[in-house]
């Protein structure tokens, strides 16, 4: 079994593009804002977006007040039929001299308020069309207003370049669709749950399984992608870099075992394994015993999850996904 799920979860922005869409083919004025960059703890992230017209929206580009502004500021420019790209600094913090947003949860925001016009329509359009096929592409917006989407990563993260210190002439790309990719080894009741919790964290989802015909890998609809492989193969299989995540929970302590040897030199964001402490430390003798080192081994999160005393699948997949999701925001050096 090799498929791609109908249902599977789609990237965050697609519901931003999609109203940007509609909006340009009804002829109604739209306005794409953009957070280019974000530094500390401000509430709106880098890549972060929002669609307004006069009477919806959808996204956000952090919320609160600051929000509520540059919403009103974008519908007061269409109302006006001002076409220019806008570029505004947003900061959080109540004793700043300037560019204040209203917030104090401190760091601070760059944000692109884009009014799209007739000639972004094909650039939105690619947007669209690549989300929606889960294909890789880029975004490419400058200070001039000129929007482009071009097939593939480029194989840098999020930029935003100013060639001067007023940001008068900038440049942001932006790698579109799910950045962070998460492989579950192991189909089963835990992973079905696994799988509906990180749906609804902007990963893209592959759960691979042995076993043919196991019920709860053919009734998963949160993945975009399910197959049954032979689990000597997964390092064949697996991606390596610093945006895929691993977790091994397989039938058994013999199948978790090779998965793990698979995967173990892989050069991973997060490799976790399931299981009881007996199974995890007859599974790291072995490994020691075979002259893996106590670097490698310190790699494996295990026992996996937070500790939260889990119990149930559900209970389990949100322990799991909580761990991910500290590992996923914590800095390079120190996320363990």
């Amino acid at each position: 079994m090799d498929s791609l799920s109908p249902h599977s979860p789609a990237p965050r922005d697609l519901v931003v593009w999609q109203h940007a869409m509609a909006c340009l083919r009804a002829g109604v004025p739209v306005t794409l804002l953009i957070v280019a960059s974000s530094t500390g703890d401000s509430p709106g992230r880098q890549g972060f977006k929002m669609s307004v017209a006069a009477g919806s929206m959808t996204g956000s580009i952090g919320g609160g007040i600051m929000e509520h502004k540059f919403v009103e500021l974008a519908r007061d420019r269409m109302q006006r039929r001002e076409t220019g790209v806008l570029l505004r600094e947003q900061v959080h913090r109540s004793e700043a001299g300037h560019n204040r947003s209203g917030m104090i949860c401190s760091g601070q925001q760059m944000l692109v308020l884009l009014p799209l016009l007739p000639a972004h329509l094909p650039a939105v359009r690619a947007a669209l069309e690549t989300l929606e096929q889960h294909l890789p592409s880029t975004l490419h917006l400058s200070h001039t207003g000129e929007l482009s989407v071009h097939l593939g990563h480029t194989g840098y993260p999020t930029q935003f370049e100013s060639a001067d210190a007023a940001a008068s002439r900038w440049h942001y790309t932006e790698p579109l669709g799910f950045r962070d990719r998460l492989t579950i080894i192991g189909g089963g009741h835990v992973a079905l749950a696994l799988s509906r919790v990180m749906a609804t964290l902007d990963f893209h989802l592959t759960v691979f399984d042995d076993r043919p015909n196991l019920n709860t890998l053919l009734q998963n609809p949160f993945v975009h992608e399910k197959r049954t492989l032979s689990y000597e193969k997964l390092a064949l299989e697996v991606p390596e870099g610093p945006n895929q995540y691993v977790v091994v929970m397989t039938f058994g302590y013999r199948s978790d075992d090779v998965a793990v040897r698979q995967l173990l030199d892989h050069q991973l964001a997060y490799i976790g394994l399931m299981g009881s402490e007996a199974k995890i430390e007859k599974l790291l003798a072995g490994l020691r015993a075979d002259g893996y080192s106590e670097q490698q081994l310190q790699r494996l999160y295990t026992p996996i999850g937070l500790p939260i005393h889990s119990r149930t699948p559900e209970e389990i997949a949100i322990s799991i996904a909580a761990e991910i999701i500290r590992v996923r925001n914590a800095p390079f050096d120190d996320a363990r």
